[in-house]
């Protein structure tokens, strides 16, 4: 019983992840960003390990996908999403902060 909640606990975290990669993708961010490595954008995971203890990161990046930033990852803005769903913007966040 155990190995099996296991198993399905790990097919849960698979699926969420594509799910979120599909969603990253669907909303134009992988045209900056890779999960691994720098693009045009820093990775995700870099983005994770900067942010990772950062009381607040959640809602400062969700504003960041959402309005647009610049300075923080060099000099290279990056624009606002007005397009993305909030709910969307939502999801990728806790999708990279959980890396």
């Amino acid at each position: 019983m155990k190995h099996t909640t296991i198993f399905l606990a790990a097919i849960a975290i698979s699926s969420i992840a594509q799910a979120s990669e599909e969603l990253a993708a669907a909303n134009n961010c992988l045209a900056c960003h890779k999960i691994d490595s720098q693009l045009v954008g820093p990775s995700y995971q870099d983005i994770a390990a900067k942010y990772k203890d950062e009381e607040g990161a959640a809602d400062m990046l969700y504003e960041s996908v959402k309005n647009g930033v610049s300075g923080k990852w060099g000099a290279i803005p990056m624009p606002a999403n007005a397009a993305a769903s909030d709910e969307d913007i939502r999801t990728l966040v806790d999708w990279i902060l959980a890396m």
